[in-house]
């Protein structure tokens, strides 16, 4: 059977939070004439910062570009498949939409998008300084259908003051992760050390490769999900436990989406969480008395090294309902390379979806930059790369499982047994 785990470095990739000029400019300055026309996009919101001022200064360039306007639209993460779906069976979708990397091949093979590699292979270099991975992600049937935006990985975030009050180093291994968790507890009762959200796909998967487990693997044209393999059932047994067993979470999170983790981190209630390398500009921004208090840390595999963490990130797609797709593509040209490239990636901390742009942080020092970029060169991974796994997505197969097991209805045998059997079925619809 054919792995699934995707290290960036296999993907030609060199990595980097985006802190570097990307490659173009910012956008051509002429092509389609937009006078009186107006562009409708979609952008997911949950966990980034708060991008209205980014999204004003691209709207502001494009009409002095074009002529043409840009009304923005911001579309919460947790909503936006059902939306999706729901506007493309309507024929009511935007010109333009933010959609993330496993569902751009999925609406690609609803006859939803507008394929774009005419316009990529016409910008001088810009089909080769694409992030691969990205690139991958976005392509369905040989045909490019999303532009790569931007890319994020998940690691540790931890409270730095805490940690050094108590004379604690970052987790290297699961059982560091326990044994901080349960002087935090000791310490601060009225700290959660760290919570597992039960609505939070993504924060599941690096305990299952951690351990050795698969999410599910393809032999020819059949899908079969490992998450009741034993090695899988070990890494969320120890994620369960963290709340189940040693008390480090909350019965309230069992519901919790990342949004809702974040937010109790940002009260001041959580010592340590899995979150994305795009949240400590938000935490701060959203509490800047935890400027100076945060810290990160790769997420350790059981024995230590780096456990694989879920490459996320998002395309720019133009969908085949537009009058104006020419208008379109400058669009996206504008907002994913040159300088306003730079400025997405400098104010969110993501990493950029062209490959001139992902150089110098690797050399970073900065103690909420360089883990970042180590876990998504030597630990960036992706889920079972079909359309299907956004039908997995939409069903909530991991997080059903998840709270299946925090609400103490199921034990983790029959709760992945459950979800494998849900999932390998899905897969191979």
């Amino acid at each position: 059977m054919k792995k699934r785990i995707l290290p960036l470095v296999a993907l030609g990739v060199t990595a980097t939070l985006g802190l570097a000029a990307c490659s173009g400019d910012s956008g051509n300055g002429g092509g389609a004439d937009g006078e009186g026309k107006t562009l409708t996009v979609w952008i997911m919101q949950g966990t980034n910062p708060d991008s209205t001022a980014f999204l004003d200064e691209v709207a502001a360039e494009f009409k002095d570009q074009t002529g043409a306007d840009v009304e923005f639209e911001e579309v919460q993460w947790a909503d936006a498949h059902d939306r999706f779906v729901t506007s493309i069976a309507g024929g009511t979708t935007p010109d333009i939409a933010e959609t993330g990397t496993t569902w751009t091949a999925e609406f690609a093979d609803a006859g939803a998008l507008l394929p774009i590699d005419e316009y990529v292979d016409g910008e001088d270099g810009l089909r080769d300084d694409l992030v691969e991975g990205l690139e991958v992600a976005g392509t369905y049937e040989e045909e490019l259908y999303g532009m790569p935006w931007y890319a994020g990985v998940r690691s540790i975030i931890y409270r730095a003051d805490i940690f050094e009050e108590l004379g604690l180093e970052a987790p290297k291994t699961w059982d560091d992760i326990i044994a901080a968790g349960e002087a935090i507890k000791a310490a601060h009762p009225e700290i959660m050390p760290f919570p597992v959200p039960g609505d939070a796909e993504f924060q599941v998967y690096p305990w299952v490769w951690g351990a050795g487990g698969e999410i599910a693997t393809q032999d020819g044209e059949t899908w079969t999900s490992e998450l009741d393999s034993a090695e899988s059932q070990e890494g969320i047994q120890f994620y369960t436990d963290l709340a189940t067993k040693h008390g480090f979470s909350s019965a309230g999170a069992t519901t919790w989406k990342e949004t809702d983790l974040r937010d109790a981190f940002v009260a001041g209630n959580v010592a340590m969480m899995l979150s994305g390398s795009w949240t400590p500009n938000a935490i701060i921004e959203a509490n800047p008395d935890l400027e100076g208090k945060l810290g990160a840390a790769v997420i350790p595999g059981k024995d230590g090294g780096i456990a694989p963490s879920v490459l996320g990130g998002s395309h720019l797609s133009i969908f085949n309902n537009t009058e104006n797709a020419d208008l379109a593509w400058q669009l996206v040209e504008l907002m994913t390379t040159g300088e306003f490239a730079e400025k997405w990636a400098d104010e969110t901390g993501y990493f950029p979806g062209v490959q001139s742009a992902m150089e110098e942080a690797l050399a970073s020092t900065d103690p909420l930059v360089a883990p970042f970029a180590q876990q998504m060169v030597e630990g960036g991974a992706s889920v079972p790369v079909t359309p299907n796994f956004g039908a997995v997505q939409a069903k909530k197969t991991t997080n059903a499982m998840m709270q299946s097991i925090l609400s103490g209805q199921k034990d983790v045998a029959t709760a992945t047994e459950d979800a494998a059997a849900e999932m390998t079925e899905l897969l191979n619809q």
